[in-house]
């Protein structure tokens, strides 16, 4: 009996082990996406302007959804190999990321890096996520949730640098470059295809008239939808929102308290990605992405009200950055198991694509409202995208479609 259940034994362990270095290089590679935003309130530049700072934000979007979309249409991710796409861009993701130790005070130029590091954030994440998926049959919930946690991780990585750092904008942007390289070192030293690799469907435009007319797919496109609406806006803007509100509370070094609770906030969502896919496997991803936005939606229509209470503030805002992206994989899960076998390709590549591109119009608002309103309500109107969202989802609870959900329907 041992002689049979020793490989088994070890084939577990080396998946999770192979799980975890997966893990370690999309952190160091996803650490690029906000590194530039991360050090806007101590920029001193001639083009800084709400608008300008936007745009630094907008960019990496834009340049995400180019390169899905490239990336779908030419599958790329099986042309050159997961491992090796992942490498490369995220060597080219540092160098367009580092560029900006000399080019920072040109506008023009910011602006294309951040475009740049955006395309090449498009060839990180998708191969991660196919060579996590290659690891794993069962648990697979699981690992996508701690792929998704790992992301996160990154996100807030720059504001980490940030505060230790005391707020050295160079010191942020060559950091998160040299993590983006050693995770390209990682990926192609430490990592390797798992058992179940499978063949990603290629993108085919015959399919969007059957997926839109499919209606369990559309409704948990339209639950992902709510979710990006406040997601990137959110992790786009929150540092300096909580620099405005820490410097009208007259909190003591208030940029750099910000920045460490800015950190604190969005590694709070890397923690709620893992344990939501535990959770999905037990009450269902219907529930669980509901009760994520219900969360996250509550705590982007309160937060204004504590704006000038730093403690409330702040614990409010670590609720958001909890709830906000737990249920962000469950989304893409979620269209994989309702979209038609030869369409889930597709379908997930006009989800991604979509849903990203309304985060350009979400992240844009934010400083519109701000000039409108003040910076205390510059989030409000980000609250009826989780609702929508909620809705979605529970409308898609109640279709027969949700059987195919992993205990999707009561």
């Amino acid at each position: 009996m041992a002689r049979l259940t020793r490989p088994v034994a070890e084939a577990d362990a080396d998946r999770w082990r192979m799980l975890g270095w997966i893990c370690l290089a999309e952190l160091g590679a996803l650490s690029l996406w906000f590194s530039a935003t991360a050090v806007i309130p101590s920029l001193e530049t001639a083009w800084m302007s709400a608008v300008a700072t936007a745009w630094v934000s907008m960019a990496v979007t834009l340049g995400f959804v180019v390169g899905t979309a490239t990336s779908a249409v030419l599958t790329l991710v099986d042309a050159l190999g997961a491992r090796r796409l992942f490498t490369v861009c995220a060597v080219a993701g540092a160098l367009a990321n580092a560029a900006l130790l000399v080019w920072i005070d040109s506008f023009a130029v910011v602006v294309a890096c951040r475009f740049v590091t955006g395309l090449a954030m498009a060839g990180t994440y998708p191969p991660a996520m196919k060579l996590a998926a290659s690891w794993f049959i069962r648990d697979r919930g699981l690992a996508v949730g701690s792929l998704v946690g790992a992301l996160t991780f990154g996100a807030a990585a720059p504001h980490l640098v940030n505060f230790l750092g005391g707020l050295a904008w160079a010191v942020v942007m060559l950091t998160t470059s040299v993590a983006s390289v050693i995770a390209a070192a990682v990926m192609i030293t430490a990592v390797r295809d798992g058992p179940h690799v499978t063949a990603r469907a290629p993108f085919d435009p015959r399919a969007v008239g059957a997926l839109v007319t499919n209606r369990g797919v559309v409704l948990a496109s339209f639950g992902y939808f709510g979710h990006m609406w406040e997601l990137y806006a959110m992790w786009s803007w929150i540092g300096v929102y909580l620099v405005e509100g820490f410097t009208q509370a007259r909190v003591p070094a208030a940029p750099r308290a910000a920045s460490l609770a800015t950190a604190v906030v969005i590694a709070a969502g890397g923690v709620s990605c893992i344990l939501a896919g535990v959770l999905a496997d037990r009450i269902g991803r219907t529930a669980t992405t509901m009760l994520a936005m219900l969360g996250s939606g509550t705590c982007a229509a309160v937060i204004g009200f504590t704006f000038g209470i730093p403690w409330l503030l702040t614990l409010v805002a670590l609720g958001w950055g909890f709830t906000i992206v737990a249920d962000s994989a469950q989304f893409s899960t979620s269209v994989s198991e309702l979209a038609p076998r030869e369409y889930i390709g597709t379908a997930l590549s006009l989800q991604t694509c979509l849903g990203f591109l309304l985060t350009l119009v979400s992240t844009r608002l934010v400083p519109t409202m701000a000039d409108a309103a003040g910076w205390a309500w510059a989030f409000l109107f980000l609250a009826p995208g989780p609702l929508v969202g909620t809705l979605a989802m529970w409308t898609l609870r109640r279709l027969p479609e949700s059987r195919k959900l992993a205990l999707g329907r009561r």
